[in-house]
């Protein structure tokens, strides 16, 4: 039972296509076909790949009599959904293993599985499992951390922030204004690696925190970022103020919009705003609402280039690099937009 199949050089690389770009009984087929032009005989290909003597002889078969166009093109008929799948998919979307009575908080292919079994009598392996919720559409990965709270006037407090963006006169300013840590304990990214093997990030060991406070000009999306500090509290807010009306002279007023942290409206905040209330006026973002400031993307941003797996040993060194980040970065244009389109 020696091949007899002959290919041309462009039907060789409509099967090559075929076998790199398919997967499962496609692959196999395509690599069957590619073996027998290679003059391998039906017991060789079975030896090397696994397929049994009828497999081999229908992909003959079909290339002698559809040619490679009917035989690339073939494509396996989707198999039916099994009833079972819709129940699995529900569970996931609705439920957790605990409602079932197990001291778990997340869906495994095996607890699925067992869940399974006792509640419909259907015995699967979780393997099973995995195979029918990826043809589903599923992917096991890291779910992304939302704030529960929701503020009833969050609609509100947007639209008034909105309206004053877009009313706001030449010879006044807006920023948006927030803070961020520092941490000299490197923040965890994934990299490239070799399979295998885990890359390994050096940490000080005792780790050292700065805080920064910083604020995004509306009108051009430059990044104003004060002296750090060791302790994110009202000091810090207070200097950041004061650091504003000195760096934004060319505005009479500047319209700070901020969050909803305790430092922003303290007692000594209330003093400072009796005093500098003609320079200085303060606006609170929904509270819960983090998304809505543009400057913690740039924050993100900044975390993403400088701080996740560093080699700094000193916290003088990080901070230097994310001073110099800030004025090789300075302007975040479509950043500061992005929430406010309608304002612009």
């Amino acid at each position: 039972m020696d091949g007899s199949i002959r290919l041309s050089t462009a039907q060789r690389k409509a099967v090559l296509s075929a076998y790199r770009g398919s997967d499962g009984a496609a692959c196999r087929r395509a690599l069957v076909l590619l073996l027998l032009a290679e003059g391998y005989s039906y017991r060789d290909v079975r030896a090397m790949i696994f397929v049994s003597f009828e497999m081999i002889r229908d992909c003959a078969e079909r290339f002698r009599r559809d040619g490679v166009a009917g035989f690339v093109g073939a494509a396996e008929p989707e198999p039916p959904r099994p009833a079972w799948l819709a129940r699995v998919i529900s569970w996931l979307m609705t439920k957790t293993p605990e409602d079932f009575g197990y001291f778990r908080t997340r869906w495994s292919c095996e607890c699925l599985a067992e869940v399974l079994a006792w509640e419909t009598g259907t015995s699967l392996s979780a393997e099973t499992v995995r195979r029918w919720l990826r043809r589903a559409g599923f992917v096991y990965r890291r779910p992304r951390p939302v704030v529960g709270p929701f503020d009833p006037e969050h609609e509100r407090k947007v639209r008034a922030i909105q309206v004053m963006l877009r009313d706001l006169p030449p010879d006044e300013g807006a920023v948006f204004q927030d803070e961020v840590d520092v941490h000299l304990n490197p923040k965890i990214g994934s990299c490239w690696m070799p399979v295998g093997q885990q890359a390994e990030v050096p940490t000080p060991g005792n780790n050292v925190k700065r805080h920064l406070a910083g604020s995004l000009v509306w009108r051009t999306g430059t990044l104003l970022v004060s002296a750090a500090s060791g302790r994110r509290n009202t000091d810090l807010f207070l200097e950041h103020l004061d650091d504003l009306r000195r760096r934004l002279r060319c505005y009479r007023v500047i319209h700070v919009i901020c969050d909803n942290a305790p430092f922003h409206g303290g007692r000594r905040v209330r003093e400072y705003l009796s005093r500098w209330g003609h320079r200085i006026r303060l606006h609170y973002l929904p509270k819960y609402a983090p998304e809505t400031n543009p400057i913690e993307r740039i924050w993100w941003r900044l975390h993403e280039t400088l701080t996740r797996n560093h080699r700094c040993r000193d916290m003088e060194q990080l901070i230097a690099n994310v001073y110099e980040w800030v004025e090789t970065q300075r302007r975040f244009f479509t950043a500061t937009f992005t929430q406010y389109a309608t304002a612009a």
